[in-house]
């Protein structure tokens, strides 16, 4: 069996998710490995034979597939965030990575260490194979001729028993830490209100307005007046229906239809003046509702606001459904491939704004080759191009940098001209899974025998027990000074401790925790600062600790 596994790779692939996914669904004390089991499964599979490995390319094209997958749904809320406590976030990171390169000097020390194997052990510790080959790289321009094969080796010793524990305990800290503070991630992410990263429940119900403030201004100043998240849908004045524009005001005696979660309508219909007796919101006669796939590529990548459906069809959006989430629709939303819009229009317009959406369900499920394969091309190219900072150092972003910096460009633009560079919700959170399994499966296989043999020999158990120290207390420290201190949400913080580990079974495992996208845009916004920092400081350890 060992031999048929060693000669075929794809049947090795597969059997390691097939055995590792469901594995990864078992809850333990209420907390499961979700899809990071694959990465254990791979290290005891790969223990068994020093060729049962995976070859590279496997993992390299599941680490691309996923980060640029991540980086495309990411990139409007990354560039918002950035806007906002980037920078005070990316300073914890930085503060978190310098302070545990001085740990690790400390434990080099103690333990006596060689500097070869500390500089892998600190790479495998924060599970960052960049860091590693920038410190190789370094190694092979300073080291001797003569003991180039041993200094090179070193490190990928000391990588290799440090890496398993770099995911698991980051792990285990964000279990504990999650059940320590009683942590609730759908309120939290209610608090947030980041649209379309929580299934939001949104309810109608019918106003009348009695209140003569609600006159003197138009339903878009008194949203932002008021601060309310609701969307106004029909009115009925005087038997007649009426579409609820933003720039259309109240009358003494409206009837209008209110959309939002249960608060903000008690809010809205307070100031109003009440709820009505008559429910209008299944009223017909004049105007309909229809749910509609958009995927006619000239609206996608754009802002509700700049379609003009009043002035074009006199319709409006009410609300969006992206996968499972259901929020409200505004006028800086952008429309992405496979979201469902619900439509307000007149009845006999219906048709046609159906059409102009496109309304195809297999549109949306097919994934556009040309602008997925350039963009990812791109990224790929960005990640082998040498970065020269002084001192005569290089160092590159690698297949994880490289596709993650396009793709959150790339996101952010949406579109160039009749290129769409997103992608329909299903197709990336498939590519994204797909992605994920196959770098998990292969680094698990390829660690495997290594892990195995070098923990069995002498000082293996020093290594392991000194990087497992250093990543418990990063991710102790992170989550610690980051939630109690700087008061991060934790679905935000866990994809940054995600993003500080630069590890994506860590950020898988926090998307299934919070049930919701907020851990990708914590992880993108430090990721690109901690993997470049990562790779600068473990070529700083190796002058340090030599």
């Amino acid at each position: 069996m060992i031999k048929i596994l060693i000669e075929n790779p794809l049947i090795l692939l597969f059997l390691v998710a097939a055995i590792g996914y469901p594995l990864g669904h078992i809850r333990i004390g209420g907390s499961s490995l979700g899809v990071a089991a694959v990465l254990f499964v791979g290290l005891a599979i790969g223990s068994l034979d020093p060729n049962m490995k995976l070859p590279e390319i496997i993992y390299v094209l599941g680490l691309a597939l996923f980060v640029y997958t991540v980086g495309l749904s990411s990139g409007p809320s990354f560039t918002a965030s950035l806007l906002r406590e980037g920078l005070r976030n990316n300073l914890l990171i930085a503060g978190i990575l310098i302070f545990v390169a001085a740990l690790t000097v400390v434990v080099q020390k103690i333990f006596h260490l060689k500097a070869t194997i500390t500089v892998g052990m600190f790479a495998g510790s924060f599970t960052n194979t960049p860091a590693l080959a920038g410190a190789l790289e370094t190694i092979k321009h300073l080291a001797p001729k003569e003991t180039l094969n041993q200094l090179v080796t070193e490190p990928v010793v000391g990588y290799s028993i440090a890496y398993p524990m770099g995911v698991i305990g980051v792990v285990i800290a964000i279990s504990i830490a999650q059940k320590l503070w009683n942590i609730d991630y759908v309120k939290e992410a209610k608090s947030l209100r980041m649209f379309g990263s929580l299934n939001e429940v949104l309810n109608v119900r019918t106003a009348r307005v009695r209140n003569q403030e609600a006159l003197a201004a138009t339903i878009e100043e008194l949203n932002e007046k008021h601060d309310w998240h609701v969307m106004f849908g029909r009115i009925k004045r005087k038997g007649r229906f009426l579409m609820a524009n933003p720039s259309a005001r109240f009358e003494l005696d409206d009837q209008v239809a209110v959309v939002g979660v249960e608060e903000d309508l008690d809010a809205a219909m307070n100031f109003l003046g009440g709820q009505s007796s008559e429910d209008i919101h299944f009223e017909r006669s004049e105007f309909d509702t229809r749910r509609i796939f958009v995927s006619n590529p000239k609206v996608v990548g754009r802002k509700i606001k700049t379609l003009h459906l009043n002035e074009q069809h006199g319709a409006m959006i009410t609300r969006i459904r992206r996968g499972d989430a259901d929020f409200l629709a505004h006028g800086d939303t952008i429309l992405e491939l496979g979201d469902r819009v619900r439509v307000l229009a007149p009845r006999d317009n219906m048709n046609a704004v159906s059409d102009y959406f496109g309304d195809s369900y297999r549109a949306v499920s097919e994934v556009d080759i040309l602008t997925f394969s350039f963009g990812l091309a791109l990224g790929l190219l960005l990640g082998i191009i040498p970065i020269p900072l002084p001192g005569g150092i290089t160092f590159r972003l690698g297949f994880a940098g490289g596709p993650l910096i396009v793709a959150l460009i790339l996101g952010t633009i949406g579109r160039t001209g009749k290129l769409v560079w997103t992608l329909p919700y299903s197709a990336n959170m498939t590519l994204r899974q797909i992605g994920l399994v196959f770098f998990l499966a292969g680094i698990g296989t390829r660690a495997g025998y290594g892990f195995l043999s070098t923990f069995t020999n002498g000082g293996g158990i020093t290594i392991f027990l000194a990087g497992a120290v250093l990543t418990l207390i990063a991710a102790v420290t992170t989550l610690w000074i980051g939630h109690r201190l700087m008061r991060i949400p934790m679905s935000l913080l866990i994809g940054m401790v995600a993003g500080l580990f630069t590890q994506p079974a860590v950020l898988g495992y926090a998307l299934e925790q919070t049930d919701n996208d907020l851990p990708n845009i914590g992880y993108a916004s430090v990721y690109p600062m901690a993997m470049i920092a990562k790779i600068l400081l473990a070529q700083a350890l190796l002058s340090i600790v030599t």
